[in-house]
């Protein structure tokens, strides 16, 4: 048995920046424990896996260790698969998801992604968080299924050098870290650990928790973003209240066939 694999670079214009992403068009679900081998085999940080479903599709995402509610990149890197490697050629891609309903649309060079808005409450992070990023106790942290750690400067957020082993210890999803930003409204790091990921390029579900916070901050509704991440990426984001738009592009990389 072959299926068609993709690998794809999202929140970029240029190979080798962004957040890689396997894409697997299938024509009926594998078992679960295959397509987590699969993603396992890949070892990138998502692997998407998606099966026509009425008119739109049902999505599916996989870290080398686990499957994950949302992601953000691979839903990217799918979307541009399916507009320009695939030939689909209605203007909305439709995803069914553990996330709900999420649809990506073109609008202009971008990829326009429509996700749920996920707002963090504040609370008192524990102190095994703080110690593993190397950093002073700070009152501004927030948390969901991740906790997030709001910093003064781009600068200190680039220069983290978090201990993953004690970041691991952390009960929650992954960990953001975020700042105002230097020639971006905000800027970013995401480290999971817990869901085999160390640090993450380019995390678009992050966005769904950050886009809330600095719109609220800046009192902005349309935001420039960064992940300032080795490999980096650029994103557009919109405060829609009970929704987000994360806007940004993808270019191929990779294609080909697994053999099963």
């Amino acid at each position: 048995m072959k299926i068609p694999i993709f690998q794809a670079d999202a929140f970029t214009s240029e190979m080798f920046k962004g957040n890689p992403a396997a894409v697997c068009p299938l024509q009926e679900w594998l078992s679960d424990d295959t397509l987590q081998a699969i993603a396992a085999e890949n070892n990138l940080s998502e692997t998407a896996f998606f099966v026509k479903e009425g008119n739109g599709f049902r999505l599916r995402w996989f870290t080398p260790v686990t499957e994950v509610d949302l992601c953000g990149h691979a839903t990217l890197a799918t979307a541009h698969i399916l507009f320009e490697e695939l030939g689909y050629k209605e203007d909305v891609i439709s995803f069914q998801s553990r996330s709900g309903l999420l649809t990506v649309e073109k609008e202009g060079d971008l990829l326009k992604m429509d996700f749920p808005s996920d707002p963090m409450d504040q609370v008192e992070a524990p102190a095994v968080l703080f110690q593993a990023l190397g950093i002073q106790r700070t009152p501004f942290t927030f948390k969901s299924d991740d906790y997030m750690v709001i910093l003064e400067t781009e600068d200190e957020v680039a220069a983290l050098n978090p201990d993953f082993r004690l970041l691991s210890e952390v009960p929650a999803r992954g960990i953001i870290v975020s700042a105002k930003g230097n020639d971006v409204d905000f800027v970013s790091r995401f480290f999971a650990p817990q869901s085999g990921i160390d640090e993450d390029p380019v995390t678009g579900s992050a966005h769904t928790k950050l886009t809330p916070y600095w719109s609220e901050v800046l009192n902005k509704k349309e935001m420039t973003a960064r992940q300032i991440s080795a490999r980096s990426g650029d994103l557009l984001v919109r405060d829609k209240d009970t929704r987000v738009e994360i806007l940004g592009k993808a270019v191929t990389y990779m294609k080909g066939e697994v053999y099963l």
